[in-house]
């Protein structure tokens, strides 16, 4: 190949792309050992399970279906060409391979069914979870990003800005785990009767710190390796307010947490941290790095709000994935329309692109959560999302798995570890009903 400019900024960006997609993909491991750690021992494998066929079997969803109808030539909702990575893709004008566009986007789709995997933790089954993280990777994430990402996808010609996805990634995710909670009902034990909410810790909090720092590093890639070129003027900037919403986040779950129940609480200051990643997302490439510290330290502040709310509505999410995803998302989206230095509000660009961000986040995140509720539903009418409750008590690990995460270190059964005292007879009936 003879050496030229062209030729050296192609295999450039080709380079930056390929590191940035194994960094989003090693975010899976972040989410493994942060959910696994937010969850009882008993529950352990089962969890990392579901994340690791997140990527065997929704990588082969989004490479059979779902790039194509996310990048597929479009008349603005969905497209029609380019399934199983066939076709000319010249349409889509990229510097890179398209082997190597389809890595990096593949590792996002993998990601939202992931965030759905740690809300419907400890008592779904294996089974009915592989259905919905095919259908989330092959159909309903790539549907609702490609009207934000696609060339021609309506929400993109509306003129929404989402850079790396707080509302195409994020709030999809989000608002699909709220759907998926929902249905599922929550842990054995987790709610009285008498509207008593009882704590069920996770096993290992060191495990699932180690998993916040995976997913901070990573973050580098999903949102300065969405500029899809190394060339690009702004990858300083958007590294830089990603890394100071992520600080003003974890900063604010900490201090918050200090000031309103008396002690630092880890496991906020981790998703504090994480909520700030995810509301920076949308905006990382158009706000001025104060306006990324405003954004951290308000998803800081709502994921501890929204974790205690969605507690008392009785939704059980074991890890918050709810509150960091679906509220810090949608904060993340909305703050463009407030905060971008071109457009937004507070920098005299008035409302239009607030009402095109807020119509851009209430399109995504009704159909996420409208096509999980239906999945679920559907699911559970036909084989069934829940696991009996005595499997639920065993652990889902030796039910769905047949052997347990920790066998030299544990003696005995690991089936009633960390179960409240409080468990309702109401609640095996309503399990075993599902």
């Amino acid at each position: 190949m003879e050496l030229n400019l062209q030729n050296l900024s192609v295999g450039l960006d080709t380079i930056w792309v390929l590191l940035a997609a194994a960094l989003v993909f090693f975010m899976e491991a972040g989410f493994a050992a942060l959910e696994a750690g937010f969850v009882r021992s008993k529950n352990t494998l089962n969890i990392i399970m579901k994340v690791l066929m997140d990527c065997a079997l929704g990588l082969l969803a989004y490479w059979a279906v779902g790039f194509g109808l996310m990048y597929g030539q479009s008349k603005g909702w969905f497209g029609t060409n380019g399934f199983f990575l066939q076709g000319d893709f010249s349409f889509l004008g990229l510097n890179i391979p398209v082997s190597v566009f389809w890595l990096f986007q593949a590792a996002f789709a993998v990601a939202v069914a992931t965030i759905v995997s740690g809300a419907v933790a400890e008592r779904m089954k294996f089974s009915a979870y592989l259905i919905f993280s095919a259908v989330a990777t092959g159909l309903i994430y790539p549907l609702a990003a490609g009207w934000v990402w696609n060339s021609n996808g309506w929400l993109h010609n509306l003129g929404m800005l989402d850079f790396a996805g707080s509302a195409a990634v994020h709030a999809v995710g989000g608002w699909a785990s709220l759907a998926a909670a929902m249905v599922l009902g929550p842990r054995l034990g987790k709610y009285g009767k008498d509207g008593t909410i009882n704590a069920i810790p996770g096993h290992n909090i060191p495990l699932a710190a180690l998993g916040g720092f995976i997913l901070w590093f990573g973050w580098f890639g999903f949102n300065a390796g969405s500029t899809l070129s190394a060339l690009h003027k702004d990858i300083g900037l958007i590294a830089l307010n990603t890394n100071l919403a992520a600080a003003a986040g974890g900063t604010m779950g900490c201090l918050y947490t200090m000031f309103r129940f008396g002690k630092a609480d880890v496991s906020m200051a981790i998703n504090g941290a994480l909520a700030g990643l995810v509301a920076i997302t949308a905006g990382c490439a158009y706000l001025e790095p104060a306006a990324a510290v405003a954004v951290g330290l308000i998803a800081g502040l709502l994921v501890v709000e929204a974790i205690g709310l969605f507690d008392r509505l009785r939704i059980d999410d074991p890890v918050g994935a709810i509150a960091v995803h679906g509220v810090g998302g949608s904060f993340g989206t909305l703050a463009v329309g407030l905060l971008a230095k071109d457009g937004g509000l507070f920098y005299g660009g008035g409302w239009h692109l607030f009402q095109v961000q807020l119509i851009g986040l209430l399109a995504v995140s009704v159909f996420a959560f409208a096509a999980t509720y239906l999945l679920f539903r559907l699911l559970a009418a036909t084989i069934g999302i829940r696991v009996s409750a005595e499997e639920e008590l065993e652990g889902l690990d030796i039910a769905e798995h047949g052997f347990q995460a920790y066998n030299e270190l544990v003696s005995g059964s690991l089936s009633t570890a960390a179960l409240p005292s409080v468990l309702a007879e109401s609640w095996v009936e309503k399990v075993e009903t599902n």
